[in-house]
This record gives structure tokens, sequence and C-alpha cells, in this order.
């Protein structure tokens, strides 16, 4: 997502008398562990003068700030922005918008300005919207994206199991999915990945068990974090009362092959 030739950006600079238009960087910070942002990621993070995240909730530090706040140095500009909770449609756009025109403030006198996301800023991130927004109101605008380690990465390591191997086929079912798409999911996919499962848990529990894949089926509760939890085999667990960041492995099918025994072929 980069606008514009380098003459052209330097010419709107020079119109707006800063010489040059800064850029925004979308950082993935990971999915929680500070030390799971990228060796680029936390280079640009601390070159930069401004570091943006999504505000918390209540005054409280957001999830990006908590994981990059051991990185933070001295110099940084703190920028807080508001994204509400909420379906509605109009009222998130106008916080988009928003954000970027504040962003924007910054970007036009030269500054540049890393937006810190937790996990990867291209997977279900905030940062979609306020880049897409950034450009559709100030097309000269630079963005630059740099890819994190998203949760569903971070679970499967916790766990200790691949993803996926050989051939199988995955689904990843965002937040606010309904049974039918479960099912469908089932049918289609060897590994299925429910995320933010916090609020539909007691119906995908009453799914998996007519399909039999209890036993096979692990919830995570904040992947990588100190206060990681995990939970396998579900069998006994019709009603587990979990956190917004809590994600389901199920292993539909099983693979062709052992995990353990394909890794030794490849060494």
């Amino acid at each position: 997502m980069t606008a514009g030739s380098d003459t052209e950006v330097r010419a709107i600079g020079d119109l707006l008398g800063t010489g040059a238009v800064g850029t925004l960087y979308g950082i993935g910070a990971g999915a929680g562990d500070p030390e799971l942002i990228t060796v680029k990621g936390l280079r640009i993070l601390r070159q930069v003068p401004i570091v943006a995240f999504p505000a918390g909730l209540r005054g409280n530090p957001g999830v990006a700030e908590q994981i990059i706040a051991e990185w933070l140095l001295p110099h940084h500009k703190k920028m807080p922005l508001s994204f509400p909770y909420v379906q509605d449609e109009g009222e998130l756009t106008q916080a988009w918008e928003i954000a970027a025109d504040r962003v924007w403030e910054e970007l036009r006198q030269g500054k540049d300005i890393a937006f810190v996301s937790e996990g990867d800023v291209s997977f279900y991130s905030t940062f979609t919207y306020l880049a897409q927004t950034l450009q559709e109101r100030h097309p000269e605008a630079i963005v630059q994206t740099i890819p994190g380690i998203c949760s569903p990465m971070a679970a499967a390591a916790a766990l200790g199991i691949p993803l996926t191997v050989r051939a199988q086929k995955l689904i990843i079912l965002p937040a606010l999915y309904s049974v039918t798409e479960l099912e469908t999911a089932i049918a289609s996919a060897d590994v299925v990945v429910l995320m933010k499962v916090s609020s539909v848990y007691s119906q995908v529990w009453s799914v998996l068990k007519q399909h039999g894949l209890l036993s096979r089926s692990y919830v995570i509760e904040r992947a990588t974090l100190p206060n990681q939890v995990i939970y396998a085999d579900l069998s006994d667990r019709p009603s587990l009362k979990l956190p917004y960041f809590s994600l389901m492995i199920v292993q539909v099918r099983e693979a062709s092959q052992n995990p353990i025994e394909l890794f030794g072929s490849l060494s």
C-alpha cells in the first residue's frame, strides 16, 4: 500500500512546508509475548518518533500497548486511538476517519508513525481499516506493513503440535460465526480454528459433541502470555468460562502420516 512516486511525495511535502511525508508503519507485535515481535518490527518501532495503538478500555492500557511497553523509549510519543467495540458501521466508520485524520496531521509534518497491533496487522486487524481509511482520505499517504505472529500459530506452538501437515486443509473462522458456518467448516476442512470462541463456546461444544470431535479439540487462553491456560480434550468441559482472547483448534481429521514421523523424514 504505497501511494505515488517519490517525486510526487516530495512535491506534496514541499507544498505542506515539510519537505516530505512521513510513513505509517503497521507492525504486528505478536500474540502476546513481547519477545515474539520480529527483528524488523522492533527496529522500526525504535526508530519512529510516534507509536500508535488501539486505546484500552476505561483508561487502561490496551493489549498492543502492553505487549510493546518494554520496547518503548524516552523519545516516543504515544498515540492511543479509539476504536469502539461495536457492530454499527456508521459508528465504526466515524472512528476510523477520526483516527486517520489524527495520524495524517503527524504524517504531513514528515513524522513517521508505527501503529502496533497484536498478532499480525493483516489478520483481522484494526490496522487494515485505519490504513484503508487513511489512503482514501489522503491518497498521498505512505503505508508499509510489517508482519507478525498471529494467534493460531502461537496457539499451535503452545500446544506443541503442528497446525497443519502434508495436504491438510485449514479453515479459520473469525468471531461471530454461526453454527451453520461451523458445520460447513467441519465438513470441508481437516483443521478448524475458531477465533474468540468465548461468546459461542457452549454452542460450539454441542456441535463438536455431535461430530465426536471433543477429544481432538483444544482451547487456548491468552496464548504465549504468563497467564496462558490450555484445555485439551473438551469432553467433560461443556461450560467453560473463557476470556475474550481465547481460541479453539479442532483437529477434524487426522493427518495421513504421524507428524513426528513426517518431521523426522525432513531432517
